[in-house]
């Protein structure tokens, strides 16, 4: 890989962040699969750190959370019993954060859907900010602790559970249920109703679920390692929030919330790979 000209590597990023599997991106760029793997590692642990370190003292008013399904290696259901519990083997969570103002993306987390990953997960959340917000998660419980923990009374934070009418069947099963309702609760605070909305990070979820491969329902090109998935996470929020321009802002999110003064370049990006090795991986906090 450390033959590769910047053109090669901005050339096979291109294809990783577009939502290309690791064999498309092969076939397209004539790059050998463990030079792509390679350097979406690399680059994948100089995102992390890049972002880490850069998006602190934001300036956020209203945020959203949510958390993405995926699964590494295999489905829960056939994990033998030899492998139960392991970590990076079966069903994994993305734990996403979003500002719905600037459509930034602070932080985010790879692990369970559990209580230590929510207090973890909103705990860095809560480090980067600087000003009181009006948060709203699903209904998921594990919210209600580390919210309070992490922000003590010093948050507006309503949860939004939405309501679905009963699974289809048929060939109609692989359609989502049809949304019947929905129900606001406030937690702490006094958070504005007209903003208790969960919307933009279920969009995220879907950029997330067309730009990398890998989240794309029924197909073989899942995650086969769980280093692989944190790796791509990390690439795919380091384009979207710093290289690749929102349509409805005109800039990059990093741009529209004063973190970056430009639209960064593909070469910009893939110029990150050779800088002090990142300090954290993916997994964590970013």
């Amino acid at each position: 890989m450390n033959k590769l000209s910047t053109e090669k590597r901005a050339q096979i990023v291109a294809a990783l962040v577009e939502g290309n599997s690791i064999r498309s991106t092969c076939r397209m760029t004539g790059a050998a699969k463990g030079t792509v793997l390679k350097l979406l590692r690399d680059l994948g642990c100089a995102c992390a750190e890049y972002q880490d370190r850069t998006l602190r003292g934001l300036r956020c008013r209203r945020l959203q959370c949510d958390e993405l399904w995926g699964f590494v290696g295999m489905k829960a259901a056939n994990v033998p019993v030899t492998r139960k519990g392991e970590w990076g083997v079966g069903d994994v969570w993305t734990w996403v954060g979003i500002d719905a103002d600037t459509k930034l993306v602070p932080s985010w987390l790879i692990g369970p859907r559990d209580s230590g990953t929510a207090y973890t997960f909103i705990e860095d959340l809560a480090s980067r900010l600087t000003h009181r917000i009006q948060l709203t998660t699903d209904g998921h419980k594990a919210y209600l602790d580390a919210v309070y923990d992490a922000f003590g009374g010093e948050v507006d934070y309503s949860m939004l559970v939405k309501l679905y009418g009963s699974e289809q069947t048929g060939e109609a099963r692989y359609s989502p249920p049809k949304c019947i309702g929905c129900r606001k609760t406030k937690v702490i605070g006094r958070p504005d109703p007209a903003h208790v909305s969960t919307s933009y990070v279920e969009r995220q979820n879907l950029t997330m679920r067309m730009s990398m491969r890998r989240f794309t329902r029924l197909t073989n090109a899942f995650s086969k390692k769980i280093e692989n998935l944190e790796h791509a996470v990390a690439l795919h929020f380091m384009w979207y929030n710093f290289g690749r321009v929102h349509q409805t802002l005109r800039v990059t999110p990093a741009m529209e919330a004063g973190v970056a003064d430009h639209v960064l370049t593909l070469g910009e990006v893939v110029g990150l790979f050779g800088a002090p090795a990142a300090s954290k991986t993916a997994s964590q906090a970013n």
